[in-house]
């Protein structure tokens, strides 16, 4: 009996054709807000999740997920590698030098953080081989002092592949001439690009060009280590460091770029609270919506209740009658918003090439377009939320709607 009356009167409430057009008009409004507040919320969800996912697989593909170094040089880094490898977590290792330093060319300097690898082991740990515009990272050979740079640096240097240029030490050499800072020429052979802060900043040259530099005798500084869950390198990198003979120390990306992503996370959710604001305004604009319906339909409601309905089967006509109005609101937003979100680079695209403008200049940021990663879980956790609070909404217009006194209501119809 309650089922059909709820749903039957309130389905037939909902599209029935209203005498105040004021009602209607704040239906209309109810709607839409909860269409644009959810679809909003999912498009900014979905970007900032593409922006998540680009930083984590431009700078983490770059940079080791963590690394395990010891005060001496590493000459038989061969062997240390291969009990790496052995552990649990660990899908690639590699060893590495790296360092700090200068550029300087036709009167320019830059700063810059260098780093020597083997090409033929970098495939293993790296992004970098996929990310080469210019040259190839099989043109660093030992020997040869070649070095390739991130595209940004290369810009702002100057530079073009075949260029010579010096890089200076932070080290000086003690000469019968006196103190003389150590300088090294290098070839330009190669340029990358992975749209993050490392095009601006890093310099790769071979392992056993960096090692003279350092004079580490051609050994390595450390081995950098892959993982399969990267979420879990502290833990990994710890038993491995606790596994290898002698003294290790390790350090893993949650140090040297963990506060970027902290922040990431941070500012999604509070994104994610302040929509979640409006969706939860357009959802209690049903309250208005009801209690006008109320006020509407109390003849109605006094003529059900002389035809025995009860209060509860006139609470459930309204709860149903608002949750249909959500019910719509919510799904025409879902569509809307996965639409967008799927299509929002294409879309970004062409708006900037029809008005002539750049959103996201590659000259100041390192993400140069819109991402989009549409997230079901969260698509469904918004869904969830609006149904819960549009239930919300209508809990007070359906009790007031229950209230209704039949022979005060039909007293002067």
């Amino acid at each position: 009996m309650y089922q059909s009356i709820a749903l039957t009167v309130g389905l037939r409430y909902t599209r029935a054709k209203r005498r105040n057009q004021f009602i209607s008009f704040i239906s209309l409004t109810s709607i839409l807000g909860l269409i644009l507040g959810v679809a909003v919320l999912i498009i900014v969800l979905s970007v900032m999740n593409g922006f998540d996912r680009e930083l984590r697989q431009r700078i983490l593909g770059m940079v080791p997920h963590a690394t395990v170094q010891t005060s001496d040089p590493i000459m038989d880094w061969q062997t240390v590698a291969e009990q790496v490898l052995a552990s649990e977590g660990v899908v690639g290792a590699a060893p590495f030098v790296h360092g700090q330093g200068m550029f300087t060319y036709k009167g320019l300097v830059q700063p810059v953080m260098f780093q020597g690898i083997l090409p033929a082991q970098e495939q293993q740990v790296s992004i970098l081989p996929k990310h080469m515009v210019e040259g190839d990272v099989a043109s660093l050979e030992a020997g040869r002092f070649n070095i390739i740079m991130g595209d940004i640096l290369a810009r702002q240097m100057r530079l073009q592949v075949g260029d010579k240029v010096t890089l200076v030490m932070p080290e000086a050499n003690l000469t019968v001439a006196g103190i003389v800072p150590r300088l090294k020429r290098f070839t330009l052979s190669g340029i990358f690009k992975v749209g993050a802060e490392l095009d601006a900043s890093l310099a790769i040259m071979h392992m056993h060009d960096a090692s003279k530099l350092k004079r580490l005798a051609g050994g390595a500084e450390g081995i950098r280590l892959k993982l399969d869950d990267l979420f879990q390198a502290p833990t990994v990198v710890r038993q491995v460091a606790r596994d290898l003979p002698g003294a290790y120390w390790t350090s893993d990306w949650t140090r040297t770029h963990g506060n970027l992503f902290q922040a990431i996370q941070l500012e999604r959710r509070m994104l994610a609270l302040l929509l979640m604001l409006i969706v939860a305004v357009a959802a209690f604009n049903i309250v208005s919506t009801l209690v006008m319906l109320v006020v509407d339909k109390q003849s109605d409601i006094a003529i059900l209740r002389t035809l025995g309905a009860t209060p509860r089967d006139v609470m459930g006509i309204f709860i149903v009658q608002g949750l249909v109005i959500g019910f719509a609101g919510i799904m025409l937003g879902s569509i809307l918003g996965l639409l967008v979100a799927f299509n929002i680079t294409d879309m970004v695209d062409w708006a900037e090439k029809a008005f002539g403008f750049k959103i996201l200049s590659a000259d100041v940021y390192f993400i140069s377009y819109f991402p989009s990663q549409v997230k079901m879980d969260n698509v469904l956790f918004i869904c969830v939320v609006s149904m819960m609070l549009t239930l919300l909404a209508t809990l007070y217009p359906a009790w007031k709607a229950s209230r209704v006194d039949p022979a005060e209501a039909l007293r002067y119809e």
